[in-house]
């Protein structure tokens, strides 16, 4: 078990690795100054996700070019979908996209609008 990144919520590890393989805990749009108050807006939540992971990666000492597989979990799927996909693109290099599942789902913690877990391969 890993404890890099944010505080977690509740009884989990933010992410175990086994066999080369790291498994990410979905991130949550928090941020530890935010004090549990959300930023407004799909833009914005991703962008804190995605800053989320990458702690998290980075204290692992991994980065998102590591990312093998992500799965995305959207509350509003057909609204949010595009601008996500936008903020989502701009964190990982063109010709290095990992694979990756999008769900829409009818609820998440604390009224999030997304969550992101990833599986990571480590390099070597």
């Amino acid at each position: 078990m890993i404890a890099a990144g944010p505080k977690p919520v509740a009884p989990f590890s933010h992410a175990v690795e086994t066999d080369g393989f790291v498994f990410v805990t979905g991130q949550m749009p928090d941020t530890p100054a935010a004090q549990g108050v959300l930023p407004e807006g799909i833009e914005a939540q991703t962008r804190n996700v995605m800053n989320n992971l990458s702690v998290v990666l980075k204290g692992l000492g991994l980065g998102l070019e590591d990312v093998v597989m992500a799965r995305v979990y959207l509350t509003e799927f057909k609204r949010d979908f595009e601008s996500m996909n936008a903020v989502y693109r701009s964190y990982f290099a063109a010709d290095r996209l990992p694979a990756r599942t999008c769900v829409g789902v009818t609820g998440l913690a604390y009224d999030a609008l997304v969550e992101i877990d990833l599986i990571v391969r480590r390099p070597g």
